[in-house]
């Protein structure tokens, strides 16, 4: 194995899984999210010569995925459309921990590409919003915009109702 190989080998077992996780914020779906990382450390591969500050490989990697994802998301066929409305939930005592994850997912899937790049990178990624400027290539106001509109829309989906005790229901008026 030559020293370019072994190099990039150690690079994907120390960094890989935090590189997935980043992937699967970026698709919402677990194997599109390997298929994603997989692409974009191919890029890196091909590239790994030309890439002269090894401490900037993660931003690099970053980058590719970003956009090896919006390039696959212009060529996909919307197959489903979004609702207006979500539907009833049940309600209870509130959701368990791994249901609001769950929930968190399903509302960023159900955000636009960019809306849901900014918001991974700004709170998963703990990016400024400057370095997220740079990476997606757009103003730094565009970021602050598109991160708003974009928490505005996940706090509108999480909304969760809690019911009120039995005794602070109104009660019918005779």
């Amino acid at each position: 194995m030559s020293g370019k190989d072994e190099e990039f080998r150690e690079y994907v077992v120390t960094r890989g899984p935090a590189l997935l996780r980043v992937a699967h914020q970026l698709t919402g779906q677990p194997a599109d999210a390997e298929d994603l990382l997989q692409a974009a450390l191919a890029k890196t591969y091909l590239a790994w010569d030309r890439v002269q500050d090894r401490a900037s490989l993660d931003g690099y990697v970053r980058r590719a995925m970003v956009n090896i994802n919006i390039s696959w998301w212009r060529r996909r066929r919307l197959e489903e459309y979004p609702a207006e409305e979500l539907p009833e939930t049940p309600v209870g005592d509130g959701p368990a921990p791994a249901e609001i994850h769950e929930l968190l997912e399903q509302a960023l899937d159900r955000l636009p590409v960019r809306q849901r790049t900014a918001i991974v990178l700004r709170y998963y990624e703990d990016m400024s919003e400057g370095e997220i400027a740079r990476t997606l290539g757009i103003s730094i106001g565009t970021v602050k915009s598109t991160v708003s509109r974009g928490m505005a829309k996940l706090r509108g989906d999480l909304v969760v109702v809690r019911p009120c005790a039995p005794e602070t229901q109104p009660q019918p008026q005779s």
